[in-house]
């Protein structure tokens, strides 16, 4: 096996997901405002090690995903979070794209930034420490979008990271994410999203990216926010299920995003997916799913650090279990 067929293996563990601690600072900010903290670099830190010394945290969790600043961060012992993080028997990740910014030619859409200097990027990480590293492509469904020029677009661009970690010896994350903004169906979205992972492969073939050495981090297939009706579990495991199975059985394995459902959601649909058979596993790797609980319990107070962390793993340990149901519901 090669090392990011073997680091990939590692990530996709049998019941273990990965957490993605990955806001921009700015979002981050953001989110400390809202809580009552104050949007500092040091309490964007403590936060971080709060996620990344939750008790037990890595009993489900083989990765944590950073974002530059944190990368660079150290725990309050001043270990670095990349060392500190392995030393607790976890994976440390970066995020590596700039954000999704205007498509030039496509009004209203969007395509994700940061292949400038990226090898150069990534072989720091590498020397850092990072094991792996995120790019996320957004696209939204609407009347006349995502149009064809918008998902090749993004899909080029996720191959072209995806091969430039691959030689930098870093197992990159590949996230096309169909949003669940709008008023849609989710057989609207299973079409789109079908769609969108057609031109992924197609990209990732063309640049002879390692599917044993990725992992695929897509939407589940469910209604937009805005339509009538909420899908059922077992509808939205039997639905996505079908569109990923375009994918060849050496895909390393796929880490579901949450995408603003509501944690108890996203654990149940990730739950239903355990009962169909697949060549890879079907494991979590939420970013508000798992981190909003813990920021709503600690709100920056010393003393609350502990209901922080408890929040945190609760709902970890919850998808952490139900991934592990796989072996038990699988079909004979």
């Amino acid at each position: 096996m090669t090392t990011c067929q073997q680091i990939a293996a590692r990530m996709m563990a049998p019941g273990k997901g990965i957490l993605a601690a990955d806001e921009s600072i700015g979002t981050m900010s953001k989110r400390l405002e809202e809580a009552g903290v104050e949007p500092t670099a040091e309490n964007r830190r403590k936060y971080r090690e709060l996620l990344a010394t939750a008790p037990g945290l890595a009993d489900s969790v083989s990765g944590i995903i950073f974002c530059d600043e944190t990368l660079r961060q150290t725990f309050g012992d001043g270990t670095p979070f990349p060392e500190a993080v392995r030393a607790l028997g976890i994976l440390p990740g970066i995020k590596v794209d700039t954000g999704a910014k205007p498509c030039p030619g496509l009004p209203g859409e969007t395509v994700t930034e940061g292949l400038d200097g990226l090898p150069a990027r990534l072989a720091e990480y590498a020397e850092m420490g990072a094991a792996f590293a995120k790019w996320r492509a957004v696209f939204t469904i609407g009347a006349d979008s995502p149009s064809r020029g918008a998902i090749r677009a993004n899909a080029s661009a996720l191959a072209r990271y995806a091969a430039a970690c691959q030689e930098a010896g870093i197992v990159p994350i590949v996230e096309p994410e169909v949003l669940m903004e709008g008023t849609h169906n989710r057989g609207m979205c299973r079409d789109v999203t079908a769609e969108v992972h057609t031109a992924v492969r197609a990209e990732l073939a063309l640049l002879n990216v390692d599917l044993a050495g990725i992992v695929l981090k897509p939407n589940m297939v469910v209604e937009g926010d805005g339509y009538a009706r909420q899908s059922t579990p077992d509808e939205v495991a039997e639905i996505t299920v079908g569109v990923l199975r375009a994918w060849p059985g050496d895909l390393a394995g796929v880490a579901f995003l949450s995408g603003g459902q509501s944690p108890e959601r996203a654990t149940a649909n990730l739950e239903a997916m355990q009962s169909h058979r697949t060549p890879w596993p079907l494991t979590f790797s939420f970013g508000r799913a798992l981190v909003s609980p813990a920021l709503a319990a600690w709100r920056g107070d010393p003393d609350r650090m502990g209901d922080g962390q408890a929040a945190l793993v609760e709902r970890v340990a919850a998808n952490g279990a139900a991934a592990r149901l796989r072996g038990e519901l699988q079909p004979a």
